[in-house]
C-alpha cells in the first residue's frame, strides 16, 4: 500500500463537550488536519437530564435548561472553531456514568474509522484516572492513534507561533 493511499482514508475524530481541553482539541485537530488534508468530524452525546447539563457548565445556574439550546450551543462553538468540521451530536435520556458517555462516543467515533482521536483530558494517560472521566473509558486500545491535548495552549516551539487566534483569546 503506497502512503498516499493511507492519507486519503484519514479521518480525525474529536469528541467535544465545550470544555477548555475540547476546545483546545478541536483547535488542534483542525490545526493537523489543514496541514495533512484530513477532514474533522466532532462528535458530542448530549444527555437530557438537566442535571448532567448542569454539571458540564452546559447551563447556568439561573438559567432553563433546553436540550436543543445545548445541542446548538456545541454546534456553534464548533462551527466557530472549525467551520469545516462535520458536526454530530446524540441525545440520550440517561444520566450516564463516564463509562456510559464513553460508549457512545466510542460507537459514534468508530463509525467514522479514525485515523487519530484527539481528545482533550488534563488526567488521561496518567497512572490514577479518575473514575469520572470520559476520556480515560475512551481511549483506543487498537485501531487508530491517540493525540491527547492536557493544556489549552499548543506546545511551545521556539521560532514559530501558533497557528490558530484561538490561542490569542485569553
Amino acid at each position: 500500500m503506497l502512503v498516499g493511499d493511507l492519507r486519503s482514508s484519514m479521518t480525525f475524530v474529536v469528541p467535544f463537550d465545550g470544555s477548555a481541553l475540547g476546545e483546545a482539541a478541536l483547535v488542534r485537530a483542525v490545526e493537523y488536519g489543514a496541514v495533512l488534508e484530513e477532514e474533522v468530524v466532532v462528535v458530542s452525546v448530549v444527555s437530557e437530564r438537566e442535571r448532567y447539563a448542569r454539571q458540564k457548565g452546559w447551563v447556568g445556574e439561573d438559567e432553563a435548561f433546553d436540550v436543543d439550546t445545548v445541542v446548538e450551543s456545541l454546534r456553534e462553538r464548533t462551527d466557530a472553531l472549525a467551520p469545516e468540521a462535520t458536526f454530530e451530536c446524540e441525545r440520550i435520556r440517561e444520566f450516564p456514568p463516564a463509562g456510559g458517555i464513553a460508549d457512545h462516543i466510542e460507537r459514534m467515533a468508530q463509525e467514522h474509522d479514525p485515523s487519530v482521536l484527539f481528545l482533550g483530558s488534563d488526567n488521561l494517560g496518567r497512572v490514577v484516572t479518575p473514575l469520572a472521566s470520559v476520556a480515560a473509558n475512551i481511549a483506543p486500545e487498537e485501531g487508530c492513534d491517540l493525540h491527547i491535548v492536557r493544556r489549552p495552549g499548543p506546545p511551545t516551539v521556539e521560532g514559530i507561533a501558533p497557528h490558530s487566534e484561538f490561542y490569542d483569546e485569553d
